[in-house]
């Protein structure tokens, strides 16, 4: 059978991100998780099924894409066909024409498995790799120590709390109350869970979204920030580790995040949460 790109649609984005969450193991390359998509869905289901591409063969799924942006494709594909000439040539085919909608014409990056075809396949066509990412990842077989600062698992009465605390996070930031109640509506909300901590004089000072993808599956964590007013005093850490005990406490085996080489900062920071720094990645590039 050929192989299908497809947009999903609403109707048909639950069925494509269950696919995704099966594909989560311990031990694979870096990819897309459900995760990821869950904190798209800050901006509704329909914009989230809209960034939504499937590639399928004889009715199954192979792989998915979530066009992060106007010039992003975070693409991620099935285990156990990464390998697969004829879906890693059909990608490359569909990444490369614009009319197949998938990406625009000029300047697109895609961010894929290290470890699929479509890595060596893009570099032929010229495509060149970005800028350095480090993943992060902290074993969760242990117990975590739970930070010694106050917690608070947001619910909805309270997400204008974390959208607030997020805002001021992060300095170009849009996310409202009416983004997070989008976002905890979606499907991989089910396995999420929005923290936020306070300092002793009980004012919020750092925010975190956890994604499970289901017991003994890898969670990550999308976003992390601390507020910019209390910068320096240990938050970023203390809400890191607060957010693996909870990733724990779902289930995870592992937890696990990604974030710009060039920001020592935050690498810093996760490592002294407990998180080892695994090999860069890099995404696939091409110019205008």
């Amino acid at each position: 059978m050929a192989i299908t790109l497809d947009k999903p649609g609403v109707d048909g984005l639950n069925e494509a991100v269950a696919e995704l969450r099966e594909w989560q193991h311990e031990g694979v390359a870096w990819q897309l998780h459900p995760g990821d998509v869950g904190w798209f869905w800050r901006f509704g289901p329909e914009a989230t099924a809209a960034a939504v591409r499937t590639w399928s063969r004889d009715g199954r799924i192979l792989a998915f894409g979530l066009l992060d942006g106007a010039d992003l494709l975070r693409l991620t594909i099935a285990p156990d066909a990464r390998r697969d000439e004829e879906l890693a040539r059909r990608l490359v085919e569909d990444v490369i024409e614009p009319e197949r909608e998938v990406l625009p014409p000029g300047k697109v990056s895609v961010e894929s498995p290290k470890d699929a075809l479509i890595e060596d396949l893009l570099s032929e066509h010229g495509w060149f790799t970005d800028e350095p990412w480090t993943p992060l990842r902290r074993d969760l077989a242990e117990p975590v120590q739970a930070p010694d600062l106050r917690i608070e698992v947001i619910g909805p009465e309270r997400g204008h709390v974390h959208a607030a605390l997020v805002r001021a996070s992060f300095d170009r930031s849009t996310f409202t109350e009416e983004r997070w109640h989008a976002m905890a509506a979606g499907l991989p909300y089910t396995d999420g869970r929005c923290l936020v901590a306070y300092d002793d004089h009980d004012e919020a000072v750092a925010a975190v979204t956890v994604w499970s993808a289901g017991p003994g599956k890898p969670g990550v964590l999308e976003p992390m920030g601390v507020h910019r007013d209390h910068r320096g005093h240990g938050y970023g850490r203390a809400i890191t580790v607060a957010a693996a005990a909870a990733l724990q406490e779902l289930g995870s085996s592992s937890a696990a995040m990604a974030t710009p080489s060039s920001n020592v900062a935050a690498v810093a920071t996760y490592k002294s949460s407990g998180f080892q720094a695994l090999p860069e990645i890099r995404d696939r590039t091409r110019d205008a």
